[in-house]
């Protein structure tokens, strides 16, 4: 069933007009598709069973998410039921539907409802959806009997009750309790204005580091040269097409041109480095001992 373009009055329409199918209808329909991938068989399937998504998205509605939408990703779960259904298990499609229905609701309420991310573990699911439920009724219950439960002793019987751990319970109260803020928004009517981003770390480089980077770049370049400096022209040339050029060559290449062997080339590369790198650490224990 296409859904882009209609609202959910309309889907629903169209949904609760769609046939029924009998058990023997259902899997003649899911044989066609996992076998025979027939399109036909597969939009009569799920159309059959978009009351069913219908009725699941309706029940999410509490959490502030367009009722399109929900309908939109009920669509979608229960087309992956539809594709990954095995008619040979015996089970009703109806019912292998409803889990993957219900997760991919569950996934885009849970990704919506904060820009921070909500959680993604099964106890942490567990927790978004059944959290304040089991919360209301142990507290209700604690209230029937005359007790007074502080946070500790809250946390930990909501955590034995739903079966997740400690410090999951504690950060989904926390996520739960909180809501997003517009870092444009002012931090308070005393700050002048003053906004929540302004108060944030700028990680950029700050003036003093570029100019201690710019300084040190200039330097390694002059001790570049000077080491290139120490360096005959032929050795300079293999140094400069080996390791300063954006496409570097290759050995044989240079040997080509140079009218030596591959292995002479590595050499004289290799001898060019051992003059650089004298040059450097010269260079470097002079700088040592003046700032000594």
């Amino acid at each position: 069933m296409a859904m882009n373009g209609f609202n959910d009055q309309t889907l629903s329409r169209r949904a609760m007009k769609a046939e029924l199918l009998d058990a023997e209808t259902e899997l003649r329909l899911a044989y066609a598709w996992r076998d025979e991938r027939d399109e036909a068989a597969l939009h009569r399937l799920i159309t059959a069973y978009m009351r069913l998504a219908i009725s699941m998205a309706a029940k999410f509605k509490r959490y502030g998410a367009p009722m399109n939408d929900l309908i939109q990703e009920a669509g979608l779960g229960l087309m992956k039921a539809a594709d990954k259904f095995d008619p040979d298990r015996g089970v009703r499609f109806s019912t292998y539907a409803v889990w993957w229905i219900k997760a991919s609701i569950q996934d885009y309420v849970m990704r919506n409802w904060s820009m921070v991310r909500t959680g993604s573990t099964s106890s942490q699911k567990s927790l978004f959806f059944n959290m304040r439920r089991v919360q209301a009724r142990i507290e209700r219950e604690a209230a029937s009997a005359g007790e007074t439960l502080d946070r500790h002793q809250l946390r930990h019987m909501i955590a034995t009750e739903i079966g997740v751990p400690l410090h999951d319970v504690e950060m989904m109260e926390g996520r739960l309790s909180g809501s997003d803020y517009s870092l444009n928004a002012t931090q308070s009517v005393d700050d002048e204005g003053r906004e929540w981003i302004d108060a944030l770390e700028d990680d950029s480089a700050q003036a003093d580091e570029i100019v201690e980077d710019s300084h040190d770049r200039e330097q390694l370049r002059e001790w570049l040269l000077d080491a290139m400096g120490g360096l005959n022209e032929r050795e300079r040339f293999i140094v400069r097409e080996r390791k300063l050029r954006e496409e570097t060559r290759t050995l044989e290449s240079l040997g080509n041109e140079l009218g030596l062997s591959k292995e002479r080339v590595r050499q004289l590369e290799a001898a060019a480095f051992v003059k650089m790198r004298k040059s450097l650490e010269t260079q470097s224990r002079e700088v040592q001992h003046f700032l000594a």
